[in-house]
């Protein structure tokens, strides 16, 4: 189940951050395991960047986050890292439906006074995102009905399986 609101510490990133940045595919065509692969995330941009990590934190960007191929593994390996949510000006259209098919939150809004290391709440249901110390709460754009239905259950495949249209899976 994906919560609706979190709070954690932000990693400052800045424009056109593409897939293979997210994920290197010198590292996706060997490590199948995703947990594993996570230990990789940004290395290329920011070598050691997944120990630098506590889960809930939030990755902040510019313009065009996931941008590139349509690397799937891209925001696996962010929700695996545990990162709670992606904040960006825009995202790459094909990460942004891969991201909401595995419940990843991410959320488009003016990212400009976010600093690396603040804190930063995210409200999805009430539809804000508010910085520590900062009285004013940045409007967000709420997610259609059905994608919240999606991100509430976790990802796309629990979605199918909840509504009836795959069966789920018994051992």
């Amino acid at each position: 189940m994906t919560e609706s609101k979190f709070h954690g510490r932000i990693f400052r990133f800045g424009d056109d951050i593409n897939t293979d940045y997210i994920i290197s595919a010198k590292h996706k065509s060997l490590i199948l395991d995703h947990q594993q692969l996570a230990k990789h995330l940004m290395e290329d941009i920011r070598p050691g960047f997944y120990d630098e990590l506590q889960g809930g934190d939030i990755l902040a960007a510019g313009e065009n986050f996931g941008c590139g191929s349509s690397r799937e593994t891209a925001p696996i390996v962010i929700k695996e890292a545990g990162v709670a949510a992606v904040v960006a000006k825009s995202f790459g259209r094909i990460f942004y439906r891969n991201a909401i098919n595995i419940g990843l939150p991410l959320v488009i809004c003016n990212t400009d006074g976010m600093r690396e290391g603040d804190g930063l709440e995210i409200d999805l249901e009430e539809g804000y995102v508010q910085m520590d110390g900062c009285q004013e709460r940045i409007a967000i754009a709420p997610y259609p009905e059905q994608v919240k239905q999606i991100m509430a259950l976790g990802g796309v495949k629990e979605w199918l399986i909840a509504a009836g249209y795959v069966p789920a899976k018994t051992e």
